[in-house]
């Protein structure tokens, strides 16, 4: 990937590297935080993750299997007992209940499994091991004639190191 890549230890700075880069029109930037900081996740303007959709899914799923399941067994083998309907549906409200939190949870798992792209095999060369003790990172993509405009940016918002990553 072709990008610039810097490291801060304030996350005041990363805040202000982010809206700068913003403004100069750069939008596909990654940052790397040792720990949630709201400043910095309220200025990524992050949208929604798209495994809820797939939770919903799932649930959707569960619970019109579940009817189906029990109504379908309740007509194919039907079981009259006094004068109660063959096709109750209170009874069956349980079996959907449950079919639609397990077809859920498992929508949930798959839709993370799915949008983290696990497993993966190569280590992203965006990432530097610091991020994980106690910088944040920020990795800029963009083509080698923007790099000196962003490393210009980083620097100006308090960077402690920048690398330009080539292809």
């Amino acid at each position: 990937m072709t990008g610039v890549r810097g490291v801060f230890t304030e996350a005041a700075a990363v805040v202000q590297a982010v809206r700068d880069l913003r403004r100069a029109g750069f939008q596909d930037i990654t940052v790397f935080l040792p720990v949630p900081d709201p400043a910095v996740l309220a200025v990524l303007d992050g949208r929604p993750s798209p495994v809820r959709l797939w939770t919903l899914v799932g649930a959707l799923l569960g619970g019109l299997s579940g009817f189906v399941l029990t109504i379908g067994t309740s007509l194919q083998w039907p079981i009259p007992t006094g004068a109660k309907p063959i096709v109750s549906i209170p009874p069956f409200i349980i079996i959907a209940f449950e079919l639609t939190i397990l077809l859920g949870a498992l929508g949930t798992l798959v839709g993370f499994l799915v949008h983290s792209r696990l497993p993966r095999r190569a280590v992203s060369t965006t990432y530097d091991p610091r991020v994980a003790e106690d910088c944040f990172g920020v990795f800029v993509q963009c083509p080698v004639s923007g790099q000196p405009v962003v490393q210009a940016i980083l620097q100006n918002a308090g960077v402690e190191e920048v690398q330009l990553e080539a292809p």
